[in-house]
């Protein structure tokens, strides 16, 4: 057995805010993003994951479902952002502001303080 022969160790993860499923699965060399995903039954056991939709990668970084795994690689599939995060900051820095904390007020001019 040479080392193109050897299965890959791969896990496959999917987060939600009160659950986390992590499936480990062994494929053969030159396997997918995809084809781990299938292989795990992650999308039989949450019928809400939407491929088309959801951004998949390996160890936080995006990558295409064609993208070829190595050993030990974890796939993530990324739920929807609910709230753009630059909007939501936004949002605190106003609130902030108008509760009166400096923290929210040192980027306006001085004479605005």
């Amino acid at each position: 057995m040479n080392m193109t022969d050897t299965p890959l160790s791969i896990e496959v993860c999917y987060a939600l805010p009160d659950e986390q499923t992590v499936i480990a699965v062994a494929l053969p060399a030159g396997a997918t993003l995809r084809d781990a995903i299938d292989a795990s039954g992650v999308l039989a056991r949450h019928p809400e994951i939407d491929l088309a939709k959801q951004k998949v990668g390996v160890y936080g970084k995006v990558r295409p479902l064609d993208s070829q795994l190595v050993d030990h690689d974890r796939v993530e599939i990324y739920r929807p952002l609910i709230v753009d995060p630059k909007a939501a900051r936004n949002r605190r820095v106003e609130k902030s502001r108008r509760d009166g904390a400096i923290e929210g007020r040192k980027w306006l001019p001085k004479d605005s303080r």
